[in-house]
């Protein structure tokens, strides 16, 4: 990969703390601006090595939005792949290897803010109570992080990468690192308090066998390594299939179901908001259109003149 793609990429992950979500999306959308402008820039042959970024200018990224719109993207796509082009020319331009930043006229398209999937209360006690079907250490497994994931409301980054460190369950909290490498507690109620403990307790030594005894992972898969964000999704969705839950369901999903039930229940946006690990309020704000569809829908059916 280029070499000014390569060090924008260190300076997310060192100077920035992003994620390594963020970090792969970015990478895979650099990669796609290169391979452009390696295609149809004259050079010596030499392919994305040709690439002198202070000659790149609007023209030619306006050309490269051109040719990810005929590929079909959708918009929330296309814009975030010009999101990482600003970013990346914006860097180029703090380190002076450009003197101008050609992407200041580059428009993203308009996406809205979609309003995220969230699931009843009901789906979610039909949910949590799957995984007491399987009488497996992975099923007693499962349920301690689905009582967790819907107690904490943790990114499913967090979730797998928890140490036993990171849980006090004597005390009741979880202590995580989020974005930004912004550490947060957020507190457990005794349901997933007592889920986690009987996981200690009776599955978590059954799954790490004789092998793996100094393993630090708090969630491991049966053969005794961390668990992976993508093996816990596919948990997640087997246990969907069994609730008869309709639609996609992702673990984001229970995230939005904690706050939007947490709001509709009395709780303020600041608590939600610190709950969540959000740096802006405006990010914890969209729920309150959930809520607000809620109260619209008691008040139809409260007021007697509705």
């Amino acid at each position: 990969m280029e070499n000014q793609v390569l060090a924008f990429l260190n300076h997310l992950a060192v100077e920035k703390g992003s994620s390594p979500n963020t970090i792969a999306a970015y990478r895979n959308d650099l990669q796609q601006l290169t391979e452009h402008l390696a295609a149809v820039t004259p050079g010596d042959g030499t392919g994305e090595e040709d690439i002198v970024w202070s000659q790149v200018g609007h023209r030619d990224l306006a050309g490269f939005v051109l040719s990810l719109q005929r590929l079909g993207y959708m918009a929330t796509t296309l814009a975030r792949k010009i999101a990482a082009v600003k970013s990346f020319f914006g860097f180029l331009a703090d380190e002076s290897v450009v003197t101008r930043d050609p992407t200041e006229e580059l428009a993203s398209p308009r996406t809205g803010r979609s309003l995220p999937k969230t699931l009843t209360i009901e789906e979610v006690e039909r949910l949590l109570a799957q995984p007491g079907h399987h009488p497996t250490p992975e099923g007693v497994r499962d349920g301690s992080m689905l009582e967790l994931l819907y107690a904490s409301a943790l990114r499913v980054s967090e979730l797998v990468s928890l140490n036993l460190r990171d849980v006090n369950l004597a005390e009741g909290y979880v202590r995580c690192l989020g974005k930004g490498s912004k550490e947060r507690v957020v507190p457990l109620h005794r349901r997933a308090v007592e889920a986690v403990g009987t996981y200690l307790e009776q599955a978590r030594r059954a799954l790490l066998g004789p092998e793996r005894p100094g393993e630090t992972a708090m969630f491991v898969n049966r053969r005794g390594e961390r668990l992976t964000r993508q093996g816990f999704w596919l948990i997640l969705k087997g246990y969907a299939r069994e609730a008869g839950i309709a639609g996609p369901i992702t673990p984001h999903t229970l995230r939005h179901s904690f706050a939007t039930h947490l709001l509709t229940r009395g709780a303020s946006l600041r608590y939600v908001q610190e709950l969540l690990g959000h740096a802006s309020i405006a990010t914890t704000q969209v729920y309150t259109h959930l809520t607000n569809d809620h109260v619209r829908r008691e008040y139809e059916q409260a007021h007697p003149r509705a």
